[in-house]
């Protein structure tokens, strides 16, 4: 269901396909949650690929029980970060036991990294694997570049032959994406651990900093993902005029769920710092969207900033 025109739809599903002369199915002209479970369940596929929002759309239909998903083995689940809750599910209920996490950009064409079916299960669902063959990765402290110790969050910088020539006819962009070494530098956030697995973080712009504490949304929204009443969360950060940012959370819950703010406070008591506790609830039925399934998190902040009263602190 991944689009075509689409770096994600058009390498690693068209072009895949075709080089190892895999049988494509398209459910339909446009992403359908429904569409795709009933064609997976008369077709008989094997393979699904999607960004992580297609995924919780199919695993939260109210009908997904009543289609047959055993011959699913595999599939990529790219895009955006993948919830460590949800990858777990696609594994159990989907029976993708072979299912693996991508992490790339269309300026790498897209994949740098991706996790192995045999890996550990907790590699799987909580990294994006190892370096593709053939290609460099290196994570640097944003301000100076300096290469970070293993497991020290910093900006992730990949070079190789996938990495574009290039911005089309915008010379000042390349230069600022693209260092002189060649190096690709991503605006994503990530660890890298001894055995060279790397875990996403989060996005550089998207971090809060709230009264001098770095906060990684990405950490809180897979804590979210815990709560039995929650189907997606996705957490920004607003303007404070004490604490310069203060934490947000915004919450889908599940079809014919209920929960409160207070309820979701309460949840989060104890198990995450208090600095890391959303001051600020939203319950919503959908998040603003790109066409391609990614969360427009800088939309929310929009959002948020209009709804909360926010213009003057936003704009000090």
């Amino acid at each position: 269901p991944v689009p075509f025109y689409h770096c994600f739809g058009m390498v690693i599903g068209n072009l895949a396909c075709t080089a190892t002369g895999a049988t494509m199915v398209v459910p339909a002209e446009a992403f359908d949650a429904e569409a795709t479970l009933a064609t997976l369940h008369e077709e008989r596929c094997t393979s699904l690929y999607g960004v992580p929002t297609m995924f919780i759309a199919q695993l939260s239909h109210p009908e997904f029980g009543d289609f047959d998903l055993r011959s699913l083995r595999t599939g990529v689940m790219a895009g955006s970060p993948c919830p460590i809750e949800v990858m777990k599910q696609v594994q159990e209920r989907m029976h993708m036991s072979e299912v693996t996490i991508c992490y790339g950009m269309t300026e790498t064409s897209p994949v740098s990294t991706q996790s192995h079916t045999d890996a550990p299960l907790d590699k799987r669902v909580a990294t994006v694997g190892t370096v593709h063959p053939h290609v460099e990765i290196k994570i640097v402290e944003p301000e100076t570049h300096a290469i970070v110790p293993r497991g020290v969050a910093g900006e992730l910088c990949t070079r190789g032959y996938s990495v574009m020539l290039g911005y089309w006819n915008d010379e000042a962009a390349t230069k600022a994406a693209i260092d002189e070494g060649g190096w690709m530098h991503t605006g994503d956030l990530a660890t890298m651990d001894d055995e060279g697995y790397v875990k996403i973080t989060g996005r550089i712009k998207d971090m809060i900093c709230r009264g001098g504490e770095n906060i990684y949304p990405r950490e809180i929204e897979e804590y979210l993902y815990t709560h039995p009443a929650v189907e997606d969360a996705q957490v920004i950060g607003v303007p404070s005029e004490k604490y310069v940012e203060e934490v947000m959370a915004w919450v889908k819950p599940r079809a014919g769920a209920s929960v409160t703010p207070e309820e979701l406070t309460a949840f989060c008591k104890g198990q995450i710092a208090s600095f890391k506790i959303p001051s600020y609830w939203k319950l919503v039925e959908e998040f603003p969207m790109t066409v391609t399934g990614k969360v427009q998190k800088y939309r929310m902040r929009e959002l948020a900033i209009e709804e909360l009263g926010l213009h003057e602190i936003a704009t000090a």
